[in-house]
């Protein structure tokens, strides 16, 4: 499974479309519990008003490391303030 998480584009062609970070984190445990393989998750920062639905992408990378599933991670993010922060993130814990 690939997952997209992205409030406003469109997801390629493959990858699971997710609006916010809640819905990204049902997505991996579904994924999980089937024993389905992530093999990438492409994020954007900025959830525009799916932030309230968990906050924005960081939100998720957050989740993943605290939780010890560092899946491959992808970032398509426009915003370079927060593709900075997440890439510390990614930095910190993905080896």
């Amino acid at each position: 499974m690939k997952i997209w998480l992205d409030d406003l584009r469109e997801a390629p062609q493959g990858f699971l479309l997710c609006k916010s970070v809640n819905e990204a984190k049902r997505a991996i445990i579904s994924a999980e519990e089937r024993g389905e393989n992530i093999e990438l998750i492409d994020c954007d920062h900025d959830l525009g008003d799916y932030f309230l639905d968990g906050g924005d992408g960081i939100k998720l990378l957050d989740w993943l490391a605290e939780r010890g599933t560092f899946y491959p991670i992808s970032l398509h993010t426009m915003n370079p303030v927060g593709r900075d922060n997440m890439l510390r993130t990614i930095n910190a814990y993905w080896k």
